[in-house]
């Protein structure tokens, strides 16, 4: 455990002022804060500034404005050794098509410097946990989405990081792949790792996450537990679509503001591996 400085647990995840502009404003001075050992979804209408933040986190887009610390590290200035301790996960699974998932995971895992025989381990108890025995000696460009998805999210956990950063994680999974990744991440959490995730599957986030956090404009409208945001619309029971609705409806009939998948923040798309091994670490 990291002690912060008032001797309390060091914040997983801190952000504050965080800028970032294309035409217009995509994340306007957001502060956002993650605990050890929490699951939080950040939600937000499309074009919010959910991706952009993420990037942001996971050091693939650097902000005009503002700080990212991770588990105490200056992510800006430090970005190595924050990533040493972060994962990232995208929509998209990009991974090596034409190793195998075993191959895959080892060579990512020696790219963070882990020994060969530690490495080879570490992958088959990923492949195991994921439900990926039967497939660990087949390359990987004939697998389904569900399939890729879940060797990204093995290449993301072989490190062990502490912070695990997923953008839209479930998206085009079927019931029984969604379930299992699932259940992944809320193994990691009882662990002590903190998660970040978006998406806009709202009964996930109501059922998973610890706290959630709802962004419109690039800002912080609301933050809480279900039951706290509850509260802010004035209903104990409501569902968490109904919040969602109810507290982004002033902003949704402002302008809108510029895409987080737009042109400027598509040339900052990862490459193929990325999904494990951020920037900065060299691709072999």
């Amino acid at each position: 455990m990291v002690a912060g400085q008032e001797g309390g647990l060091m914040p997983a995840l801190a952000v504050k002022g965080l800028r970032k502009s294309f035409k217009r404003p995509a994340v306007d001075g957001l502060d956002l804060t993650v605990a050890p050992g929490e699951f939080y979804a950040l939600l937000g209408p499309n074009g919010a500034g959910k991706t952009t933040t993420l990037r942001i986190v996971s050091g693939l887009m650097r902000p005009d404005a503002g700080t990212v610390s991770i588990v105490g590290i200056d992510a800006l200035k430090d970005p190595i050794g924050a990533k040493r301790i972060t994962a990232w996960v995208s929509d998209e699974p990009m991974i090596y098509d034409k190793l195998t998932p075993l191959e895959y995971l080892v060579f990512v895992a020696g790219l963070w410097g882990i020994a060969p025989r530690i490495a080879e381990a570490k992958a088959r108890d990923l492949i195991a946990w994921l439900d990926l025995t039967a497939q660990a000696d087949e390359r990987c460009e004939d697998f389904s989405k569900g399939m890729r998805q879940k060797v990204a999210l093995a290449g993301a956990l072989v490190h062990d990081p502490r912070l695990i950063i997923l953008d839209e994680p479930l998206t085009g999974l079927d019931a029984r792949a969604a379930r299992l990744v699932k259940d992944v991440l809320r193994e990691r959490v009882r662990q002590g790792c903190s998660v970040v995730m978006t998406t806009h599957i709202l009964e996930v986030a109501e059922r998973m996450a610890d706290r959630i956090g709802l962004i419109a404009q690039g800002r912080l409208i609301a933050e809480g537990s279900l039951a706290e945001l509850r509260a802010q619309v004035g209903s104990g029971d409501t569902s968490l679509e109904d919040v969602f609705l109810a507290l982004t409806a002033e902003q949704a009939m402002s302008s809108e503001p510029a895409s987080d998948m737009g042109r400027s923040d598509k040339s900052n798309a990862a490459t193929p591996g990325d999904a494990s091994v951020p920037r900065d670490v060299p691709h072999v």
